[in-house]
């Protein structure tokens, strides 16, 4: 039975510290457009306020949130508990990018671990919360955190990561622009 909520209370902030993992949905207007669902982890999601969360973003193959955070600012996030109690958390909200050459860049980057590949900052307001149940959900164990990314950044280095960035990331699947790529004039 779901649960609704207009802000995120201190026992729901708890639910989402122990998570491992999170889920990431965005989609545009379009109805031929592709709805993006990805998963994130690597302590990246930080809740700001009750209202107001942010995750860092990894340079990666694409950038479909952040061109469909430019074009509508609709996302959700979900959580899933994998061990302990079952429970679904989804929180709903309008997102925005932040830039690492944006003023809110500096007292954003800090909340989070610092990663050569770290691309832009997905900030939210979110405008409501849900619970459920979960039952379908497996019990899972955590091992570890991969360390495939990190070695893959290394191996790129600043100037790789810059080529692959301008390369796979200035605009969706769709087409659309990402705020990235509009930094590097990849719209013009």
């Amino acid at each position: 039975m779901a649960t609704f909520y207009e802000s995120i209370s201190d026992e729901i902030q708890t639910f989402i510290e122990k998570q491992h993992v999170f889920f990431v949905a965005t989609a545009p207007l379009s109805a031929e457009g592709h709805v993006n669902l990805s998963p994130k982890g690597l302590d990246s999601f930080r809740v700001l306020s009750p209202n107001r969360v942010a995750y860092l973003d990894f340079v990666g193959s694409g950038n479909e949130t952040s061109a469909h955070l430019l074009e509508n600012g609709r996302i959700t996030f979900m959580f899933c508990a994998f061990d302990g109690a079952p429970r679904i958390l989804r929180l709903f909200g309008q997102g925005r990018v932040v830039l690492p050459s944006a003023p809110e860049w500096a007292e954003m980057s800090p909340l989070f671990p610092q990663y050569l590949n770290a691309r832009q900052i997905i900030a939210a307001d979110i405008t409501l919360v849900q619970t459920s149940c979960g039952y379908g959900v497996p019990l899972m164990d955590f091992v570890q955190e991969r360390d495939t990314m990190q070695r893959w950044s290394d191996a790129k280095g600043a100037d790789g990561l810059a080529a692959y960035q301008r390369e796979k990331n200035a605009q969706s699947l769709d087409g659309l622009p990402t705020p990235l790529g509009i930094a590097l004039g990849a719209d013009e």
